[in-house]
């Protein structure tokens, strides 16, 4: 495992509250895990794009998670990608709560419309470049790839997902709404911790089947 200490650590602490995911939750996360497995029983990379509106909060976060699960369970290649319906920026704020967590993230275009960020988990890797774009936009797969809705907008405003063989809904709690607020920060951090939380209990699937 190349897991930066940090984030190795989260990880420790993720596994030991999987009793805090709802059942009906588990559920919909052991169909995306059986989704994986299949894929790697088959002799196929299992390709996966979280999408919601923006492309700015929670699909960036989402993505990182799974890439970094993969990682923390020495899982086989996994290829992690992101997308919204259309294409904003990834947030300042979410890019703020993944660093807090333990990313290193870093941008030289900070002032920039719709920043390119670089992202590691790792000190062994080459950093993973991160930008909004829409879900059919380079260099997002366009055909065999898993589709993961984490937004109620996205999910209704785009019923079928062209080239997708796997579609779930696994919508959440959107922390834009506490943008600009006392609780912001709170909010941001508690989201991408249930999002981590409950995309390394899905790697853990993976990693027992």
């Amino acid at each position: 495992m190349n897991l930066s200490i940090s984030l190795k650590n989260v990880c420790d602490s993720f596994v030991k509250e999987f009793d805090k995911i709802p059942a009906e939750r588990k559920k919909q996360l052991q169909e995306l895990a059986a989704y994986i497995s299949k894929k790697n029983r088959d002799g196929e990379i299992p390709r996966l794009i979280v999408i919601c509106t923006h492309n700015s909060r929670r699909s960036h976060i989402g993505q990182l998670w799974l890439a970094v699960g993969a990682e923390y369970f020495g899982l086989p290649l996994i290829e992690t990608y992101s997308g919204g319906t259309e294409a904003t920026a990834f947030n300042p704020r979410s890019v703020s709560a993944l660093k807090r967590i333990g990313f290193d993230i870093s941008t030289t275009q900070a002032n920039t419309q719709n920043p390119k960020y670089e992202v590691m988990w790792s000190k062994a890797m080459d950093s993973y470049i991160a930008f909004s774009k829409k879900f059919d936009d380079e260099p997002n797969p366009t055909s065999s790839f898993g589709a993961i809705m984490v937004c109620t907008e996205a999910d209704e405003g785009c019923p079928f997902v062209p080239g997708c063989d796997f579609r779930l809904s696994l919508p959440y709690d959107d922390p834009k709404a506490f943008d600009d607020t006392a609780l912001e920060a709170t909010k941001y951090d508690e989201r991408v911790l249930q999002i981590g939380r409950e995309i390394i209990y899905t790697m853990y699937l993976v990693a027992k089947a």
